[in-house]
């Protein structure tokens, strides 16, 4: 009897032992989860303050693009000048590609002049034609940099600069709908069209410029669809169209090789400049024929 005795009590000892270690085990595995919990939950803590860190960016962002839009092209916003930069030497990038995706008619008038020298004169922009009276909207998205009058030039003009970069001219204006300074969106009603300052007729003078660079909003537009040609527009500065042309010669001075289609009013407008110029710079007339391959100079 003291011998089973003996047996069981040994018997439940070692039960009682493996007992007590798997539930040591036990409790390590529950300190070692909590553990991994904490060091999860940190995580989870950090991700949600860079998600609200972000999220506060993007809003900053945001706000910066509505009181400054396209601040990362532009320097400062003044309200004095249709170009910003006038009188100071800026550099235009080589190349931009521009969002214009957003673009809406500022008229649903036709052209009734085109942009290009028009009587020794540069037309910066095109005319649609428009009644005293008739709506006009912002081409895309942006805020009203300029509101003035101009007796001899625009009459009652603004100039809109948009987030993509772009500013676009509204002139010639009988009233405005929107104040210096104010947000616009695309397709928003922003003037009456009119026939004041050098006008003729009652019309909208419509430029599209970059950093004050004059852009022929044909290259843009559709004016015959009331489209955009595409939702991006290309953006080359005249040294980039001269590079990818191979023609800048000693000194910097430009030429353009003449391809199938070319004139001398095309190859004007592409560089603005006069035909005069270009003849006077190549010792031509206007009555030159041109040949394929020939180059131009234009500077």
């Amino acid at each position: 009897m003291s011998l089973i005795r003996n047996a069981k009590l040994l018997l439940t000892i070692v039960i009682a032992a493996v007992t007590i270690a798997g539930k040591a085990q036990s409790s390590d595995q529950m300190h070692q989860q909590m553990h991994q919990q904490m060091l999860a939950d940190q995580v989870n803590i950090h991700k949600e303050v860079n998600l609200l860190d972000s999220v506060t960016m993007l809003y900053r962002l945001q706000e910066e693009e509505l009181l400054f839009p396209a601040l990362d092209l532009y320097e400062s916003w003044n309200n004095d000048w249709v170009n910003p930069y006038r009188g100071q030497n800026v550099k235009l990038p080589d190349s931009l590609k521009i969002d214009v995706s957003d673009y809406f008619p500022p008229t649903l008038g036709h052209v009734t002049s085109n942009f290009g020298w028009r009587r020794r004169r540069m037309h910066n922009g095109i005319d649609l034609k428009v009644q005293t009276g008739d709506t006009i909207y912002a081409a895309f998205s942006g805020k009203i940099r300029v509101r003035k009058f101009e007796r001899r030039g625009y009459g009652y003009y603004l100039v809109v600069r948009h987030n993509n970069g772009l500013e676009t001219v509204y002139g010639h204006l009988s009233k405005f709908l929107v104040k210096q300074d104010d947000v616009v969106k695309a397709g928003q009603p922003i003037a009456l069209g009119g026939n004041t300052g050098r006008s003729t007729g009652s019309h909208l003078h419509f430029e599209t410029r970059l950093m004050g660079q004059v852009i022929n909003p044909n290259d843009i537009i559709d004016f015959n669809n009331k489209v955009a040609h595409t939702d991006t527009y290309l953006f080359q500065s005249k040294k980039s169209r001269a590079v990818a042309n191979g023609t800048i010669g000693p000194g910097g001075i430009a030429y353009h090789r003449v391809k199938s289609g070319d004139s001398l009013s095309r190859i004007s407008k592409i560089y603005g400049v006069s035909v005069s110029q270009l003849c006077k710079l190549n010792k031509i007339t206007p009555t030159t024929t041109l040949q394929i391959g020939q180059r131009l100079r234009y500077n």
